[in-house]
Formats: C-alpha cells, structure tokens, sequence
C-alpha cells in the first residue's frame, strides 16, 4: 500500500479529535442533551411537589355585622387564638365535583334517615341561645366541624356560598363545634370566614381549642359524630333526611338540602 493510501486509509479509522477538556465533540452534545432531559424532569417534580404539598389557603372573607358587633373582651380573646387555616395535600378537591363524586361515610352509626332529630339548645360564642326547634318549618343543613380541621377548614368558604344562596324562608344553615372548643375558639373560626349562620359552642369536660383538640360535647355524642366534618340534613319537621361525614360536593349538599325543603 503506497504512502497516499495509507494515510487515507488511518484517516477513515482514526478516533475523533479531542477537545481541550478530553471530551470527544459527539460526547458533549450527549452531555449536554442529557442534562437538559434531567434539568426539565427536575423542574417538573419540583412544579409537582410544590403544588401537592402547599395546598391553596382560604383567604379571609368579610366579618357580618354579627361578628363586628361582638363584646370586646370575646374579640381580644379571639385574637389571642392566634386562628389561621389549616389545611393538607389532598383536601378542597371534591367540594366543586358532581354529587356523583361522594363516596359512603365512614361513621356506619350516624342518625339513619327518618330518625327524629335529637333537640338541642346552645349558645353562640356572643352568648345568644339557639334551639334546633327555632328552625322547625325549615329544612336545615347541619354541620359538626373543628376549627383545627383542615377538612373543615376547606368546606367552609363553600359553606358561606352555599348558605348566602340557599338560606330563606324554607332552609337554613348551622354549625356545631365537635370538640368541645371555647367561645374564643368557635368565634375565631367564624369570624375569618364570615360565615352568615351560626356557629354554637357544645362545651365539653375536657375543652378543646384550635390550639389544642378536646373532646365532644353532649350534642356531639347524640348525634354520632366520630370525624370532622359531619353533616345532616333535617327536614321540616325534624326528620334526619340524609347524614355523611367527610368534604362534601357542594352540588350534593344543595341536592340534599333543596329536597329535603321540598319534602
């Protein structure tokens, strides 16, 4: 093979040319493609973690006229609760899903439906008494809620649009605490989210606060309560007319309410 030749030929042989670092050209476009990849999967995750582990917040809404006008010493009460929503991954996704969407409740000894409404009378946290007999000619929606529960917490700015739509002559709204928290606490709650209904106080033996969980009260217990939140509907005449627990779709608690007011 002359000399012409053979160089031709260790041309068409010989490894590429090495670039100042020892990196072949081909080897850094790989590296460079590679990292890309990984740089995308890596902002992706991140996007994913960040929206899974950092839930929306409610933001406060707008204190009634009950609320502005409540005693001083409840307020400064109330303020040193130190209230802020609490919430979790995974909670506030059904409440704008169909009725379909809700699942059995979990408490099999809730209230079964046509069972006579235990009767009740407690107090707001400004002290004005509530019997649930007031309500009798309307159907009522019946919640059990903590101020610490973030599936409570997620309902209730859904509950205030609800009540602010549904509530009248044939339906009305209220709220119970479940685990046994003081006035301060119970108007905490109510006042960040300016609920238009009341929010009543079943005090307990052992007081529970947003801070710190107690345990039920008597009108708790008489209506089975095991988790936050519970709801019931009560018809006209004081009938339990449907009972879950758990976040509820907001078009299953209308669908519930309004028939039961039909009733």
């Amino acid at each position: 093979m002359g000399k012409a030749a053979r160089l031709k030929a260790q041309r068409r042989t010989a490894p590429p040319p090495v670039t100042k670092k020892g990196q072949r050209p081909e080897s850094k476009v790989v590296w460079i493609a590679t990292a890309g990849i990984v740089g995308v999967v890596v902002v992706v995750v991140a996007i994913l973690l960040a929206t899974r582990s950092s839930p929306k917040v409610a933001a406060q809404a707008p204190i009634t006229a009950a609320d502005k006008n409540a005693p001083a010493a409840l307020v400064s009460a109330a303020n040193a609760v130190n209230f802020h929503p609490t919430t979790e991954p995974g909670v506030g996704e059904i409440e704008s899903q169909p009725a379909s969407a809700a699942g059995a409740p979990q408490n099999t000894e809730l209230l079964a439906a046509g069972t006579t409404a235990p009767n009740f009378t407690l107090k707001t946290p400004q002290g004005q008494s509530i019997s649930l007999s007031d309500y009798r000619g309307k159907a009522v929606l019946l919640e059990f809620f903590a101020s610490w529960c973030p599936h409570c917490n997620a309902e209730a700015s859904h509950l205030r649009t609800l009540a602010k739509s549904l509530q009248g002559k044939k339906i009305a709204f209220l709220s119970v605490n479940a685990d046994g928290e003081t006035a301060p606490s119970v108007f905490a709650f109510h006042r960040y989210y300016g609920l238009p209904y009341p929010a009543l106080v079943d005090p307990s033996s052992q007081p529970g606060s947003f801070n710190q969980p107690g345990a039920a009260g008597p009108v708790t217990n008489k209506y089975k309560v095991a988790s936050f939140p519970t709801f019931y509907v009560i018809s006209p005449t004081g009938k339990v007319t449907w009972a879950s627990d758990g976040e509820q779709p907001d078009a299953l608690l209308r669908q519930q309410v309004l028939a039961a007011a039909k009733a």
